[in-house]
């Protein structure tokens, strides 16, 4: 036994293997240890090796998805070892075999998966001039390529895709930046060969090259496309058949937003990892989970392609009138989750209960596609063609599965009465054993006139006649003795011997001729995979679509207008989730971009809105490139390259990175990858250093990126940068105003032009509770600050030329002119009114 366990465990050292041995699977030796650990299970011993007891620990198999699932969290792999021979034939050992490995990347099981997220699988290939990327959902059959240039874009699309798992050629140095990401692995380099992926890929797609998914030119990628396939074979120890094309991406195609932006938006999660209160928690109203997780990759990926933008924005609006949406979201929600369990059915996994929600989606089909009849926006003409109806089939899954089916095959009783007679006839032998030995006990009383004879079964001896011992002479001729017993005898009759032989073999045979009929419908259903997949497709799109109108009409959505002139112009502007957040009203605000101005200066008390006002604007930006409409009176823009956003403190200790080497990090890639056509959100810029070193960095920042014409929201606490717009004409000043009443702030969250009047810093930490004392000292060092800080005049000078020089310390005494010219002055030298002249003019420079 252990031979045997150790000839396979030798294949796959560093997964956890579970050894099927009767109704258990056992896991052995160190595996054991870290099982015990990880699932809290309690950890035995069997047996001996090398004088040692072998550690051990075991799990029922009819409840490993439980273990599996906390297993695949954690970040492991396990390798199943089933029985495939028969224990009542086998000499020696049991026959098995390696039957799937489960690993992050490539599970499929619904109770593995979440069914609102993709699980993805993603390979890489190459070095920073150029790396080949490959992406597979194997739970949907998604395949996709693209090729990138540089770390920083790498990290960008690992930010986006966040792969369950990622393969890395083993020849890489280690400590890189994408193998710190949780479920990295290294395969071996021929893995990722280039020709063998070639030949491999065709194979999978039946097809002489990959010209026909425009990957011709691609090397990189393709060897991580190959490397990505054998693996999920080497994982799946079956065909692939619902991986059918492979999709090049092009980063040209999308709005960038690299790692640092998606979470300050908090797209799909908020900052503290969870899900609530994040863009997709309020824009998701789908009625499929397949249509939620298209949603989620739609946010995380806006498009540049007008065309396909104003196709969904048209859809929409269709959808809208007479309140088309209402009539079908009902109807997609009895389509359920029909993409992932396409895949299982193509992976031959599929379970009973799968294919009995393909027969209901199925059934529900011709009602939803009477309902597309009257759409008229093109693109949903396109989908209702892709949606088509499949009443063979349907009627198929009608007539093989019963209504409510068990959770596995395993112990039968999936397919109904009719759909096999040879199983019906099996089925009846084995239900019907009962009556028909009552039949035989009336019979056979009568024909020997013994009234005690009985009938009976017992596991060991199989069917008998039991008659008491005196009655045991007057057996009849054709009884045959089985069994002794005290007070009794046992015989068995020709009849009853071949009744035994077929009732027996009826239940196993039954079993196995429903598991045969059970796969052959899986075959069948593998047969039709293509257009199944392309109307589960066009189901999750139109899911998306009728979403959107739901949103549109009870957000009070509006729809955006594309220009071709560089503007971005947004009418009452609202944050969509605060909004919903909010117990008062929202406060919206307006945006105006463009040629002339391209840069907004925001100022403005702490709590005032300041961050809620960038973020909206980013938010209406990134809904509008998905194709939605946005939470404005009006928006009119052109289309952006990428969103940036610069926004709030972390720190990165496991890297070393301080706050500040976060923040001038972000900074830094911003002031590099900007361009006329980006949206760049700078928020509180260089607020983690010393006063002047943040105020220096910050000014030349935003004169940068005045000088590359970037759509900018630069909000800032520094006063002196309102002066800005005295030396570049592009940018703007507004504040966000707030006033004090009874020595208390009120906020009023309007964006009104110029910069503001004061800060209302103190105003703001009485809010928060700051003891008064406090505050009050703060007071004092207020009024000491403000006589000796930095004068404005200083800091107005021309661009190139070195400010005054000045300490580095906040607290520091800085000069000031004025109070220069007072050192110099001798009181007993002046006349009263010179004295008063110098006050006045003393008064209007202060």
């Amino acid at each position: 036994m252990m031979q045997q366990y150790w000839s396979l465990k030798n294949q796959h050292p560093d997964q956890l293997m579970f050894y099927r041995m009767g109704d258990f699977y056992e896991i052995f030796y160190e595996d054991a240890k870290k099982a015990a650990k990880l699932l809290d299970i309690t950890l035995t011993a069997r047996g001996q090796s090398a004088g040692q007891a072998i550690p051990m620990c075991g799990i029922p198999h009819h409840s490993a998805e439980g273990y599996l699932a906390k297993l695949v969290k954690l970040g492991e792999s396990v390798v199943i070892c089933e029985q495939i021979g028969d224990p009542a034939t086998s000499k020696g050992p049991v026959e098995r075999q390696v039957v799937r490995i489960i690993t992050p990347g490539t599970i499929s099981d619904e109770a593995l998966l979440d069914e609102r997220r993709d699980n993805l699988l993603m390979a890489v290939l190459g070095d920073e001039r150029l790396f080949g990327l490959a992406v597979l959902d194997i739970s949907s059959g998604r395949f996709s390529v693209q090729e990138i240039a540089g770390w920083e874009n790498l990290l960008a699309e690992l930010d986006r895709l966040n792969p369950a798992e990622l393969l890395i050629p083993d020849d890489w140095p280690q400590g890189l930046p994408a193998e710190k990401r949780r479920g990295s692995r290294r395969r071996a380099p021929w893995d990722f060969d280039r020709d063998s992926a070639f030949k491999s890929l065709c194979q999978q797609f039946a097809t002489q090259d990959l010209k026909g998914f425009g990957c011709e030119n691609l090397t990189l990628a393709i060897g991580a496309a190959g490397c990505l396939l054998g693996y999920a074979k080497e994982t799946q120890r079956t065909a692939l058949p619902h991986l059918r094309s492979l999709r090049h991406e092009r980063l040209d195609d999308t709005v960038i937003l690299d790692g640092a932006s998606r979470r300050n938006l908090e797209l799909d999660t908020n900052l503290s990892g969870g899900r609530d209160n994040t863009l997709q928690s309020v824009m998701d109203r789908c009625q499929t989970a397949m249509g939620s997780r298209l949603l989620t990759r739609w946010l995380n990926r806006p498009l540049r392609d007008r065309a396909v933008l104003e196709a969904r924005q048209d859809s929409i609006t269709c959808l809208l009138e007479r309140y088309r949406f209402e009539q079908l979201q009902p109807q997609l929600k009895e389509i359920g989750d029909v993409e992932r369990i396409l895949a299982r059915i193509g992976l031959r996994n599929a379970r009973p209960r799968d294919l009995a929600r393909l027969r209901d989606a199925l059934s529900a089909l011709p009602e939803l596609q009477n309902g597309l009849h009257d759409l008229v926006a093109d693109h949903l003409l396109q989908l209702a063609q892709s949606i088509r109806t499949y009443p063979e089939l349907a009627d198929l899954l009608q007539r093989a599965i019963i209504d409510n089916p068990p959770a596995v095959i395993r112990d039968g009783g999936v397919l109904k009465n009719g759909y096999d007679a040879e199983l019906d006839e099996l089925l009846s032998l084995s239900e019907n054993a009962g009556q028909f030995l009552m039949d035989l006990e009336t019979r056979e009383k009568a024909r020997t006139g013994l009234p005690n004879l009985k009938v009976g079964y017992n596991r060991v001896h199989g069917y008998f006649i039991e008659l008491p011992s005196k009655q045991a002479e007057s057996a009849p001729a054709d009884y045959i003795r089985r069994q002794t017993l005290k007070g009794a005898e046992r015989f068995i009759t020709p009849e009853l011997k071949a009744f035994e032989d077929k009732a027996l073999s009826a239940k196993s045979r039954a079993l196995a001729r429903e598991k045969l009929l059970y796969e052959e419908l899986l075959e069948l259903l593998i047969e039709h995979l293509a257009p199944l997949q392309d109307t589960a497709a066009a189901l999750a799109e139109l899911d998306v679509l009728s979403n959107f109108a739901e949103r549109s009409l009870n957000l009070d959505l509006n729809r955006p207008r594309f220009v071709e002139e560089p503007c971005m112009r947004i009418e009452q502007g609202r944050h969509p989730v605060v909004e919903q957040v909010l117990e008062t009203p929202f406060v919206a605000n307006d945006l105006s971009l463009d040629n002339g101005t391209r840069m907004l200066v925001i100022t403005g008390p702490n709590m005032g809105g300041k961050s809620t006002y960038m973020r909206q604007t980013a938010l209406i930006v990134l809904l509008a490139h998905v194709g939605s409409f946005v939470p404005a009176a009006r928006c009119e823009l052109s289309l952006v390259d990428r969103i940036f956003t610069r926004i709030g403190s972390s720190d990165d200790l496991a890297g070393g990175r301080s706050t500040f080497m976060v923040e001038m990090s972000e900074t830094a890639n911003i002031l590099h990858n900007a361009t006329d056509r980006s949206l760049v959100l700078m928020d509180e810029v260089g607020r983690g250093t010393s006063t002047f070193d943040g105020l220096s960095l910050a000014w030349a920042a935003a004169e940068h990126l005045a000088r590359l014409r970037a759509y900018t929201l630069f909000a800032t606490h520094y006063f002196e940068l309102t002066v800005l717009p005295e030396s570049e004409p592009v940018v703007a000043n507004v504040h966000l105003n707030a006033t004090e009443h009874n020595e208390r702030i009120v906020f009023l969250h309007h964006v009104l032009p110029g910069p503001a009047s004061q800060s209302y810093g103190l105003a703001v930490a009485q809010l928060a509770g700051v003891p008064g004392d406090v505050i009050g000292r703060a007071k004092e060092h207020l009024a000491r600050l403000e006589v000796t800080s930095l004068p404005h005049e200083a800091l107005r000078q021309e661009p190139g030329k070195p400010l005054a020089p000045v300490q580095n310390d906040l607290f520091a005494s800085l000069p000031h002119p004025i109070l220069d010219e007072l050192a110099r002055i001798n009181p007993d030298e002046l006349t009263p009114r010179h004295a008063m002249q110098l006050l006045y003019e003393w008064k209007q420079r202060l």
